[in-house]
């Protein structure tokens, strides 16, 4: 049972490359999330979440179980604004190539 609640680096791994890879926009959503964690404490943290679920716990006595769960939710939004803008591009390259290949045509 115990094992259940404890919570892992491996949570967070699907959303991690993505997370790093818009830092600051992240950092700002956590900023207005929890506005007393200094932008020092999280440039620190690197985007480690355990770290930066251990902040998040010591300056709001909020359980891991619910930091962890506001993370999951603002990393899956991250994820779904990726998945969305590279959606966007596919299709954009996709009638690009279209209308090159008519030119050529």
């Amino acid at each position: 049972m115990l094992e259940q609640n404890k919570a892992t680096k491996k949570d967070f791994t699907i959303n991690e490359d993505i997370v790093k890879g818009k830092w600051k926009d992240v950092k700002g959503e956590m900023r207005k999330l929890w506005g007393k964690i200094t932008d020092d404490e999280l440039e620190q943290a690197k985007g480690d979440f355990t770290s930066i679920s251990g902040i998040i716990q010591q300056r709001y006595g909020e359980t891991k179980e619910s930091v962890h769960d506001k993370l999951n939710t603002l990393f899956a939004n991250f994820e779904d604004s990726v998945a969305n803008t590279k959606t966007k591009v596919d299709k954009a390259v996709a009638s690009a190539a279209e209308t090159v290949k008519k030119k050529l045509s």
